[in-house]
């Protein structure tokens, strides 16, 4: 049974995901362009490529090889133990899937301003925040299976221009979310004991919900100066 603190997790990442981001909901929806489609794919990537790297600054303030093992292998997942593997190529067939050049996808001087502000953001709240406000920010993986069933399906119905393999990263997402939520959320409820700790928690969580949402405000309204 699931005590008041983790329900209150659980709320945060089930009402404030970006899910209900209109955006997202045109995504799934079948009303994006071609082109605001791939504009998504692309300022995603961003986001996609700086996982690794506040996964790195976690691993760093772990203070067990236990821990630090297991979250390394985060790490892993995205960049992959030799080249051609890993999440991070995985969205690259994606992009190359939706017809964006790979070149293009790993040229970040074409990412949204208000993109990179959000990622920088992330990136520097799990450097400078302790271990245990790192690992709660890392909660929104509570929603990612069920968004990325939806995403499939939604790209299945709607996207038929994009080749079905290029839906890879999602598909290896649902089942990599569930451990990857399930391992967190163990250590948050752990080390978050007193009121103050839990509300820190909570914050945390609240903060990646609303970088999310900022990242998709961005790609929706394209701007650049």
């Amino acid at each position: 049974m699931s005590t008041p603190f983790e329900e209150r997790l659980r709320t945060v990442a089930r009402d404030s995901y970006h899910d209900r981001h209109p955006f997202n909901l045109r995504m799934h929806a079948g009303e994006l362009a071609p082109e605001e489609l791939r504009r998504w794919i692309r300022n995603r990537f961003h986001y996609q490529r700086c996982i690794p790297v506040k996964d790195a600054l976690i691993t760093a303030k772990l203070g067990t090889p236990e821990l630090r093992r297991m979250w390394l292998r985060r790490i892993q997942d995205h960049d992959g133990q030799r080249e051609g593997e890993g999440g991070l190529e995985r969205w690259l067939r994606l992009g190359e899937a939706a017809g964006l050049d790979r070149a293009l996808l790993l040229d970040e001087a074409g990412v949204l301003p208000g993109v990179r502000l959000a990622v920088d953001g992330y990136v520097n709240f799990c450097r400078l925040r302790t271990p245990l406000e790192a690992v709660a920010a890392s909660l929104t993986e509570l929603s990612a299976p069920d968004i990325m069933r939806t995403r499939i399906d939604a790209f299945e119905r709607h996207y038929g221009w994009i080749d079905a393999e290029g839906l890879a990263y999602f598909r290896g997402r649902q089942a990599q979310g569930r451990r990857d939520s399930k391992e967190a959320l163990a250590l948050v409820l752990d080390w978050a004991r007193t009121d103050a700790e839990q509300d820190l928690a909570v914050a945390a969580l609240t903060f990646k919900c609303q970088v999310l949402w900022s990242l998709l405000d961005a790609v929706e309204r394209g701007e650049r100066p």
